[in-house]
């Protein structure tokens, strides 16, 4: 300091103010002019007066716009490095990305502008850093912000305090929680001053230490997570204590560090981040005019009770919770799950009534806790038209129509054929013109041939002849009532097999097996069958059931019409053979008949007259149609009064159909005489 600024210590304040700057004289405290000059009371009350009005009419001639002191300070120990740094640049004070501006920062115990000092000061636009605090640095410092129309100020204050005698850290701590039995991290609270640095493209490292003792980058527990973060696995009890970060890096040519400590503390219980599992940003499809509802699951991973709330937004508009509105949210509904850690929320969002507004809108359930806004939405779509149920009552009435008509058509099939001839007969060909002579051909056991029975020759001589000619109109031909005496038999069941339309083939158990035995007795010598009292065969290894007086032979006719037909009906196609079963045939008495037979009864069946018998004796005697009208007086009557019977249908139905007919040859030619 000069000697004139010795003796008028006023003279050097007034030459170290820029008059240029008025508003930087404001920031000198005037309370210290008293204590920098030894002069009388006068001479120092003139000097009061001029300090006063040429340093404190600074900032008022600029109409400064006062921010006064930031409320955070900047804690330091001397050796570090400190960083002040203003919040006047910024777009809540002016558009500082068009306005031009300078900035000017100055002590506020001296009211000296501060610049550069090598290895102790640098300054850099609104930050001030101090390479290395001393105590003598603690105190408050001016921001000045000029714009060509505007000129903006605030203070902020720098702390140094000693650090704590044979204690490792800083004197300020900062207080972080870490959670017991999960991964945690400790974050550094030098972010902001890294950031800074890395403006500069200045490179900077940060270490770890665990009240005195370095932390090394994956030793033990601890990683080093983004420069910031210190992760630390599997949390426990003994990880309570102080952790210290220092940054190091170099600026202005001087190598510094500042450092931060956390005073970390273990709890038992803890929230981790709540899990969102539905909605699932999804797509979902409603009708209109439909209710709807959809649920928020959210699950915390938590020990005692999280502190989470749950809510429904439409675009950026929360969801009320009035039930009396169209669109609502229910109450929370809260629940533990026992094999996992955590609790399980629920909340749902409800339409009474779904409108058009309110599709192709996103719907999201957001989560509100301490760690963090976790979020899932739908988007509510139209329905497409439900065609599946109209189709599929469709299909399904089809198939339980086609089934029914199936079951119908096979418990009614009979009926139904015979009633379609009977409805319409011009529907069908007339037969009398493909040159046959009969519309059935019938073979049975001829008298004293095997296999002979006088029911058998009363059902092809009378039963047959009285229902199918005589009340159904058909023409047959039955061996022994219509050959001629004394015709070649081959010739005769030749020619009349080849004027017939059908062949009906009556047997019993005892017409192939009695034939049979007579013509190979050596092989069925063990298997006898015959016929007992109720007309069922029997196996009898002694005796047979014919009279003892009567000559049974082997008969040529039947043999030759059964393989004749069957040779026909099997081989050619040209001849249909309606097998007429008239007693009960068990499976033994079936394997000892012919091949051909078994065959042809395996493909088409049998029309059975003991299933008639049976169902006549349980529903009692038939009347004839001039007895009803009589009075209605009971005769008993055979089978062949009932034309309406099961088995004459069945005899009808595979019987030639009758179409409309012709007259035959003779009729014609006693009508023309």
């Amino acid at each position: 300091m000069r000697g004139s600024e010795v003796r008028f210590p006023l003279l050097a304040l007034l030459r170290r103010v820029n008059f240029s700057h008025p508003s930087s004289v404001c920031s000198v405290p005037v309370c210290h002019f008293p204590q920098a000059m030894g002069m009388s009371s006068t001479l120092r009350s003139l000097l009061l007066f001029i300090g006063t009005h040429g340093i404190c009419s600074g900032f008022l001639q600029e109409n400064c716009t006062n921010y006064n002191l930031q409320f955070e300070r900047v804690f330091s120990v001397p050796g570090d490095v400190a960083m002040l740094n203003s919040t006047l640049v910024s777009p809540d004070v002016f558009d500082f990305t068009s306005v031009p501006y300078n900035i000017t920062w100055y002590n506020s115990k001296t009211g000296q502008e501060i610049n550069n000092q090598t290895g102790r000061i640098l300054v850099q636009g609104e930050t001030l850093w101090f390479l290395r605090v001393t105590l003598e640095d603690d105190g408050d410092y001016v921001t000045v912000l000029r714009t060509p129309s505007r000129c903006y100020m605030q203070a902020t204050k720098l702390v140094v305090e000693e650090p704590v005698a044979k204690q490792c850290g800083r004197p300020r701590k900062v207080y972080q929680t870490l959670t017991k039995g999960v991964s945690d991290m400790l974050s550094c609270p030098l972010l902001d001053h890294i950031n800074k640095l890395k403006s500069y493209n200045i490179e900077s490292s940060v270490k770890w230490y665990r009240g005195c003792e370095p932390i090394e980058d994956g030793t033990g527990k601890y990683t080093y997570w983004d420069m910031t973060k210190l992760k630390i696995d599997g949390v426990d009890s003994q990880n309570n204590g102080s952790y210290t970060c220092t940054l190091t890096f170099t600026l202005g040519g001087i190598t510094g560090s500042m450092s931060e400590t956390i005073d970390a503390w273990v709890r038992e219980e803890y929230s981790l981040v709540p899990q969102v599992h539905e909605p699932a940003n999804e797509t979902v499809k409603a009708q209109i005019g439909s209710s709807f509802s959809r649920r928020c699951l959210v699950f915390v991973p938590c020990v005692g009770t999280p502190m989470v709330d749950i809510m429904w937004l439409v675009g950026h508009n929360f969801i009320d919770s009035n039930p009396d509105d169209r669109i609502y949210i229910s109450e929370e509904r809260v629940w533990q799950d026992a094999p996992l850690k955590g609790v399980w929320f629920e909340r749902l969002l409800v339409f009474s009534e779904l409108r058009k507004e309110d599709f192709n809108v996103n719907y999201t359930c957001r989560v509100y806790s301490n760690r963090g806004f976790p979020e899932g939405y739908f988007t509510l779509i139209q329905e497409d038209p439900n065609i599946i149920l109209p189709i599929g009552l469709v299909l399904g009435g089809v198939t339980v129509l086609f089934i029914n008509s199936v079951i119908i058509y096979y418990l009614l099939k009979v009926d139904i054929v015979l009633w379609f001839r009977r409805a319409f007969p011009v529907l069908y060909p007339n037969k009398d013109l493909d040159g046959k002579l009969y519309d059935a051909y019938v073979a049975y056991p001829q008298p004293c041939a095997a296999g002979f029975s006088e029911e058998v020759e009363e059902f092809a001589l009378h039963t047959l002849s009285q229902v199918l000619e005589k009340t159904c109109g058909y023409k047959l031909f039955i061996a022994g009532r219509d050959s001629l005496p004394g015709e070649a038999i081959v010739d005769s069941v030749e020619q009349n097999l080849q004027a017939s339309r059908r062949v009906l083939l009556l047997y019993t158990a005892s017409t192939f097996i009695s034939k049979r035995l007579t013509s190979s007795t050596s092989s069925y010598n063990n298997n006898n069958i015959s016929k007992s009292s109720d007309g069922k065969t029997t196996d009898d290894s002694s005796s047979m059931d014919y009279d003892s007086d009567k000559e049974v032979y082997s008969d040529t006719r039947q043999p030759y019409e059964c393989a004749s037909a069957m040779y026909k009906a099997l081989l050619e196609g040209s001849l249909k053979v309606v097998l007429v079963e008239l007693e009960e045939i068990s499976p033994a008495q079936l394997a000892l008949f012919p091949e051909s037979v078994r065959q042809l009864r395996k493909k088409q069946g049998a029309v059975c007259w003991w299933k008639n018998l049976k169902k006549r004796q349980r529903s009692g005697t038939c009347m004839r149609r001039e007895d009803e009208e009589k009075g209605g007086q009971d005769t008993k009557l055979s089978p062949s009064s009932c034309p309406s019977s099961r088995f004459w249908k069945e005899m009808r139905y595979h019987m030639p159909v009758r179409g409309k007919r012709a007259m035959f040859p003779e009729k014609t030619s006693l009508l023309n005489l």
